[in-house]
């Protein structure tokens, strides 16, 4: 049942589904359906009953074209366990590279926002040009403003050759009418999906090969009629007809109430079965799908494949999930109706039913099946115990949101352990409810610092010190964690591998980046409960858990990025040495990249190097690729501060980005060191274009370290292009958020450039009067920031004015050309041949390049081009 073995994917929820035999064809649906392809949506839209999944079913089996099925319930009301299936859906249909890439992007949930995720699938789709569709089925289940959100955010930006099909018993929650007036949205509603007359007599001719009597033109056209081209009212119809019944009192009663389908069920067609038959569909009407283990485990049969069969035979409902055919469920309204039935007229049956079926699907490891029903049959006791030990899997893969419902499916009155009230709290408190688990937090310190509190009470106060870590992470309350933390911390037993033994970081280069690291957050408090939470760690022999060893990362890059690189190395040092680094590569690769920077700043380049070759060689001995890219982009930065250029030219251009691409937060790492290479390359108008693609996303996930460095990058290239004002006004901006956190080596790693920048707007800034307190405390951090260069003197900021000649007007890529073929020597002739224009044009466009540089001749041309080092490669 699983599609990967690491994924909490149902391989039948993003399969398409089979085709009942003997299927009414609707060739003028489907023909109008192959038409509205080329558009960006369709929906078919109509109350239930209609045959929207079955169109949907032929229209995808009869396409030439690739088809990713989404099969939608009331569980996928999470947006991590939504776009997962979307992502391995589509996965499951493109070119295995691309497909293995999208699925590793989902690890993006939930710490990223739903939009930077779906920036990097929506930049995959776009690497493949053969036309897919994409079916969401079903998405009246979906109730979440999120995933709404997020599907319109997706609509709003599918490549051309993208095509969604959406069915819903409901109209759409996001807008489409600008789709529909620009032609891009196909609607089908419930008028079209009606049962037209020679369709009508079409199914009653294949129900009257069974022998049954044929009915009149007048008769089927009445039924129709009556029934109002309701595909259900008719199918029903033929079930009665099939009973021996006549159908005009079915004709008379359907008039003017065509849902009214329960009476019929139940006197029309279940009560002329066998008993047996009606058995079995009562006692497995709690299934939401269908095959002969389950049906066994529910029932009272020891093998239940001949009934299904019988079902079949019967067409009485049962809807195939698979090509094969052999798992099934029952039409929504006819599960309904059982449902209904078992739970009015057989109470003890639903919930015996429902926990039958959730001890199956325990026995088997379909958690979340397993626990549905449990909670369904109101069996807390087996729900908690499932739950607890399903917890830690759906942290793993980001299912918060499923988490929390389930908790609060759970009475209130239901008598729930401290640990699973602080699991309770621990989930409030990653969904962002942080008043609710405020309260919660609250009542479980106060019974366990009660009077008489028992050993097991002392032992959860640390993890009680881990939720509320996490909390004052989101709220920024560090009084509220000194004082829970003051006198505990010495007795504090740290007891649940949940929270400690937790894997933080599955994609990250740098930790900090994470929500453990705060998003590149740096203070003194963070700094001192840091050092307070490893302490404790670490005098309780918990030294080498991963909660322990993320923490003195993060901690780790946050003194590389102070410019308090002694402390980062006796870190780094501890990390490298306990056994977990070694097997964890979301640690081994954060804590060489850290290595590799910090031996670079000390000016030891063959060790940077050889930091970022063992973490390559650990990433390929374990397959772990997803890593090599960022490393890949890291080597490329250390080999532009050696001034080799060709090698890092050679290392950018195997990175797996493009100038031409829509930047993805997941890749910013690599971005930004394609951004860097196109500076190199005098292509700042580029190099422009992908910072402000990727500062939006930065400034959405809140992550500060991006912000800064990608603001920073922005001011160097502005001031490379000859735009001061612009440069020096972006400089301070990234110099407001650095001061807050105390950042130094961002702004020291881009070199001599951004020396020269910082002394320039020293100088600017130290001229002007009346300067608030924000400026005043600005130009402080930026003269310190200069005074951490190596060669400082008090006489370059003075000088600054004077040593930074910049362009009035930035130089075009056709007179950059020029420059360099001057540069050559090449005659006028010569240039127009190069550049495949005429010599007079050659002649306009040298006017232009020396009115910019402002002189006369090539000679002095060139002179000028070298003092303004635009002829650096």
């Amino acid at each position: 049942m699983k599609l990967l073995t690491d994924s909490p994917i149902l391989k039948m929820k993003i399969s398409l589904p089979g085709l009942k035999e003997h299927l009414i064809r609707r060739d003028r649906l489907l023909q109008d359906m192959a038409a509205a392809h080329k558009g960006q949506l369709t929906t078919i839209i109509a109350p239930a009953g209609y045959g929207k999944s079955t169109l949907l079913a032929q229209w995808a089996h009869e396409t030439d074209e690739r088809c990713a099925w989404v099969s939608l319930d009331e569980r996928d009301n999470d947006p991590v366990r939504f776009w997962r299936y979307v992502a391995a859906s589509l996965a499951s249909i493109l070119p295995e590279p691309q497909g293995a890439r999208l699925m590793h992007h989902t690890q993006l949930l939930p710490s990223a926002s739903i939009e930077t995720f779906l920036d990097t699938l929506i930049s995959e789709l776009y690497e493949d040009l053969e036309p897919l569709h994409l079916i969401l089925e079903d998405l009246h289940s979906i109730h979440s403003s999120a995933i709404h959100g997020g599907i319109s955010y997706l609509i709003d930006y599918l490549p051309e050759h993208i095509h969604l099909l959406i069915s819903s018993r409901t109209e759409l929650p996001f807008p489409t009418i600008k789709g529909v007036v620009n032609h891009e949205v196909h609607l089908i509603g419930m008028k079209q999906l009606e049962f037209t007359c020679e369709e009508t007599e079409r199914l009653f001719r294949h129900a009257s090969n069974g022998g049954h009597p044929v009915l009149s033109s007048m008769q089927l056209d009445t039924l129709r009629n009556q029934t109002e081209g309701w595909v259900t009212g008719l199918q029903l119809a033929v079930l009665t007809m099939r009973t021996g019944n006549g159908l005009e009192g079915f004709m008379d009663d359907m008039k003017g109430n065509p849902l009214l389908v329960s009476k019929y069920l139940f006197q029309e067609v279940v009560s002329k079965l066998s008993p047996d038959v009606f058995s079995f569909l009562l006692q497995t009407a709690v299934l939401s799908e269908l095959h002969p283990q389950v049906c066994d485990a529910v029932t009272d049969l020891s093998d239940s494949r001949p009934m299904l069969e019988e079902l079949q035979k019967l067409n009485l409902f049962l809807v195939p999930l698979d090509e094969h055919q052999t798992f099934f469920r029952y039409h929504h309204l006819f599960s309904q109706f059982l449902l209904d039935l078992l739970q009015r007229e057989f109470n003890g049956q639903y919930t015996k039913r429902h926990r039958l079926a959730g001890q199956y699907y325990a026995s088997i490891g379909s958690m979340d099946e397993a626990i549905d029903h449990m909670l369904a049959a109101q069996d807390f006791g087996h729900a908690v115990n499932l739950l607890e030990q399903h917890m830690p899997s759906m942290l793993e893969v980001g299912e918060i949101a499923t988490l929390l419902k389930w908790f609060d499916r759970i009475p209130p009155s239901y008598p729930m352990t401290p640990e699973m009230s602080l699991a309770h709290a621990f989930v409030l408190v990653l969904t962002g409810d942080l008043e609710r688990s405020e309260r919660m937090l609250s009542l479980i310190e106060e019974a366990c610092a009660a009077p008489g509190s028992s050993e097991r009470s002392e032992q959860l106060m640390s993890s009680i010190l881990f939720v509320r870590s996490n909390l004052v992470f989101l709220n920024g309350d560090f009084g509220k964690w000194f004082a829970f933390s003051e006198g505990i911390l010495d007795n504090l037993m740290p007891d649940n591998p949940m929270y400690y033994q937790f894997d933080y970081n599955r994609r990250e280069p740098y930790v900090r980046r994470t929500s453990l690291g705060m998003k590149g957050a740096l203070s003194a408090d963070t700094e001192k409960i840091a050092h307070l939470f490893t302490g404790v760690l670490e005098s309780h022999g918990w030294a080498h858990s991963l909660m322990n060893l993320y923490v003195k990362q993060s901690l780790c890059e946050g003194y590389y990025e102070w410019n308090r690189l002694t402390e980062c190395r006796q870190l780094l040092a501890q990390i490298r040495n306990a056994p977990p680094a070694k097997e964890t590569m979301g640690l081994f690769v954060p804590l060489h990249i850290t290595e590799a920077r910090l031996f670079a700043a000390e000016g030891k380049f063959h060790l940077a190097h050889y930091a970022l070759d063992e973490a390559c060689s650990a990433a390929l001995s374990r397959k772990s690729s997803l890593w090599l890219a960022p490393l890949k982009a890291v080597r490329s930065l250390i080999y532009m501060r050696e001034g080799r250029i060709a090698e890092a030219r050679k290392e950018v251009a195997e990175l797996p980005v493009s100038v031409k691409d829509k930047p993805a937060y997941s890749r910013e790492t690599e971005y930004l060191a394609l951004v860097r290479m196109l500076g190199r390359q005098r292509r700042e108008t580029e190099a422009l274009r992908l910072l402000e693609l990727l500062k939006p996303q930065a400034e959405r996930e809140q992550q500060r370290s991006s912000i800064i460095e990608i603001t920073s990058l922005q001011a160097l290239l502005e001031q490379q292009r000859g735009q001061r004002q612009q440069s020096l006004h972006l400089l301070g901006e990234a110099l407001r958020v650095g001061a807050q956190n105390g950042y130094v080596r961002t702004f020291l790693d881009e070199g001599e450039d951004m020396r020269q920048l910082l002394q320039l707007y020293s100088s600017r800034l130290g001229q002007e009067n009346g300067l608030s307190l924000e400026e005043l405390q600005t130009l402080e951090y930026a003269r310190m920031l200069v005074e951490h260069f190596p060669g400082y003197s008090e006489a370059d900021i003075s000088s600054a004015e004077t040593s930074q000649p910049v362009l009035p007007e930035q130089l075009n890529r056709n007179e950059m050309n020029l420059l360099h073929l001057i540069r050559q020597g090449a005659a006028n002739k010569q240039m127009a041949a190069a550049l495949g224009l005429s010599e007079g044009t050659i002649r306009v466009y040298l006017s232009r390049l020396y009115g910019k540089l402002g002189v006369t001749t090539r000679t002095q041309a060139l002179v000028k081009a070298q003092s303004l080092n635009l002829l650096e490669d």
